[in-house]
């Protein structure tokens, strides 16, 4: 059954050239904002409380908190994605999570500290921090609100992200067929796509890629995320039609235009649709008599 037009069919298209500057944006103007208000707040309570500090130390407190966690964005995203938080498995992310939280405050302790000692040595005076158990107490206590946030608006994006490209799950069989005649492999897809539902056959679905905990599938130059692993998604598509190339990658028989070797001793496949996808060498044998 071919999906019909959605609603907005080229809004996850029409993004896709902002999609960059916005998630880089976002993090910039995101710690700018808050380097000039926090180091404005500190100075007036500074004020307030008649301390003899001078104005370019809360902006050197501040900036160096500000910068350091621009810095550590990627390592937050890189982790959310190895370790993805929803409600069905907060039980055992929250923990890892806990865990992550300490190292990026380690790792947003020791930046900062390493800026202000710089930017102090620059001004011809020195920069403590203070007893490091205690301090790094008091600053964990921060971060840790800092790095749930981070998360919590990361998985929130990626969310927006799969409603907005569409989100595809195996159809369940029927309640009412006996257990000994369920099918072992699904015959079509459910695609979520902005409200609306439609069918995917899986003899449709052209390739696949691993992505985290997801599995993007690839039909008719769109893709999909399926909330799988490769090892479960393998077992359950048809081994005559659809092959691992890769250890990300598997692609529908049906839907090779070329196999051209390289020199590495590995291959790239050509795609009807002129996708290209890596063949890794041990999977290149495999291949052969299977598309034979």
């Amino acid at each position: 059954m071919s999906p019909p037009k959605p609603a907005s069919p080229n809004a996850w298209e029409r993004y896709q050239p902002y999609r960059r500057v916005t998630e880089i944006g976002y993090w910039v103007i995101g710690c700018l904002i808050g380097a000039m208000s926090n180091a404005a707040t500190v100075l007036m309570d500074i004020r307030r409380s008649g301390l003899h500090f001078d104005a370019w130390e809360p902006m050197v407190w501040e900036w160096s908190s500000a910068l350091v966690t621009l810095a550590l964005v990627p390592v937050v995203v890189w982790y959310s994605r190895r370790v993805p938080l929803h409600l069905d498995n907060w039980r055992r992310a929250l923990p890892l999570h806990l865990l992550g939280s300490v190292g990026w405050s380690i790792l947003h302790v020791a930046g900062m500290v390493a800026l202000r000692k710089l930017a102090y040595a620059m001004q011809g005076t020195h920069y403590d921090f203070g007893n490091w158990p205690r301090e790094f107490g008091y600053e964990y206590l921060k971060d840790i609100r800092s790095y749930a946030a981070m998360v919590a608006t990361i998985e929130v994006y990626r969310w927006f992200l799969r409603r907005l490209q569409g989100e595809a799950s195996v159809l369940s069989a029927a309640d009412d067929l006996p257990a000994a005649e369920r099918p072992q492999r699904p015959e079509r897809f459910l695609v979520r796509k902005l409200g609306k539902e439609f069918l995917v056959n899986a003899n449709e679905v052209e390739w696949l890629q691993a992505s985290g905990n997801y599995m993007n599938l690839h039909v008719r130059g769109r893709a999909y995320p399926l909330r799988s692993t490769m090892a479960v998604i393998e077992t359950q598509l048809d081994p005559a039609k659809f092959v691992r190339v890769h250890r990300s990658h598997i692609v529908n028989l049906d839907c090779v235009a070329e196999i051209q070797p390289l020199d590495t001793g590995d291959a790239r496949i050509v795609m009807r649709d002129g996708s290209q996808i890596p063949c890794s060498r041990r999977h290149r044998d495999a291949l052969r008599p299977a598309a034979a």
